[in-house]
C-alpha cells in the first residue's frame, strides 16, 4: 500500500538516500529542504528517477519556529492524511550557532524543529501512522538553560549530544500521552559515523556506508516489527531496542525539559 512520507533534510545525506529508497518502493515522498535552488535539484532528479511517483517538495529553514509552523500549514493545505514522519533534519557544526532568537542552532533545529513540525501535524497523523525521530548514540544530560537560550556551550558536539537526548526524551513523553490513540513515535539511532554531510563536515571523515541507516529508517517507518514500537528506543550501532540515557527515563527530568520546549514555543 502507498504512503504518504515527509522526509525532513532530505537534500544529502541519510534523508536523501532514505527518500530515494523510499520512492523506489513507491510511495509518495514529500521532500523537505532548506535551500530552495538544492531542494529544487533534488527534486527533479527523483521525479526523474520515480518516472510516475509522486514527488513533492517544501522549503523551510527549520532554526526559524515560525517557517516550521508554516511548513506544516502548508502540507495540511496539500494533505488530509500523512503516514509517516521522518524528522531527520539536523545540524552539528555551523558557521553561526545561535538563531536570530537567540537559541542555539541545534537546539532549535534537533529537538525545537521536530517537537513543533509533529505536534502541528499530529491531526494528519492517524492511529497507525508513525513518527521517526532521528536520535544518535551520542547523548548527553540537557542544560535547560541552555536549551532556553541563556547560555552558550562551546563545544558542538556536547550541545549536539544534549540536543539529541532532548529530542529522545520528548519522544518517549509524547508517546506515553497519546498511547493507544496513535500516532507510533519512535526515536532511532540510525547508526554512528554515518556517511552524511554531517559527518564529512564535522569531524572531517567520509564515514560508514549509509545504507545501514537508510534500511533501519525504512524498517522502523514501514515495516511490522516496528508496529508496536510507540515510546522505544532503537539503537542501530548494536542493532535493538535499548534502554537509552537514563535521563530519558526520569520523569522529572523529561518534564522539566518539555516545559522548557514549550515555554520557548510558546514565547516565540
Amino acid at each position: 500500500m502507498q504512503k504518504t512520507i515527509l522526509i525532513t533534510g532530505s537534500t544529502d545525506g541519510i534523508g536523501l538516500a532514505t527518500a530515494r529508497a523510499m520512492i523506489s518502493r513507491g510511495h509518495r515522498v514529500l521532500l523537505h529542504g532548506r535551500n530552495a535552488e538544492k531542494l529544487e535539484q533534488v527534486y527533479t532528479e527523483l521525479t526523474g528517477q520515480a518516472g510516475n511517483a509522486l514527488v513533492e517538495r517544501y522549503v523551510a529553514d527549520l532554526s526559524v519556529m515560525a517557517e516550521v509552523a508554516a511548513l506544516a500549514k502548508a502540507i495540511a493545505q496539500q494533505h488530509t492524511k500523512l503516514d509517516v514522519l521522518i524528522n531527520n533534519a539536523g545540524v552539528f557544526r555551523v558557521a553561526e550557532p545561535t538563531t536570530i532568537g537567540g537559541l542555539d542552532v541545534r537546539f532549535a533545529v534537533n529537538t525545537l524543529a521536530p517537537y513543533l513540525l509533529t505536534q502541528r501535524l499530529l491531526p494528519l497523523l492517524e492511529k497507525r501512522g508513525r513518527v521517526i525521530n532521528v536520535s544518535s548514540a551520542a547523548q548527553s544530560p540537557v542544560n535547560t538553560e541552555a536549551l532556553a537560550g541563556r547560555l552558550q556551550i562551546p563545544d558542538a558536539l556536547e550541545v549536539y549530544a544534549q540536543s539529541k537526548l532532548a529530542l529522545t526524551m520528548w519522544s518517549i513523553r509524547l508517546s506515553q500521552a497519546l498511547k493507544i490513540k496513535g500516532p507510533a513515535i519512535i526515536a532511532v539511532n540510525p547508526g554512528s559515523m554515518l556517511g552524511s554531510k554531517m559527518v564529512k563536515e564535522g569531524f572531517g571523515v567520509a564515514g560508514k556506508d549509509l545504507a545501514k541507516g537508510v534500511d533501519i529508517l525504512c524498517r522502523a517507518a514501514l515495516t511490522e516489527e516496528f508496529s508496536a514500537a510507540s515510546g522505544q528506543y532503537f539503537d542501530n550501532d548494536s542493532g535493538q531496542f535499548t534502554t537509552p540515557h537514563p535521563d530519558a527515563l526520569n520523569p522529572q527530568k523529561v518534564t522539566d525539559v518539555i516545559r522548557v520546549i514549550e515555554g520557548i514555543l510558546e514565547d516565540l
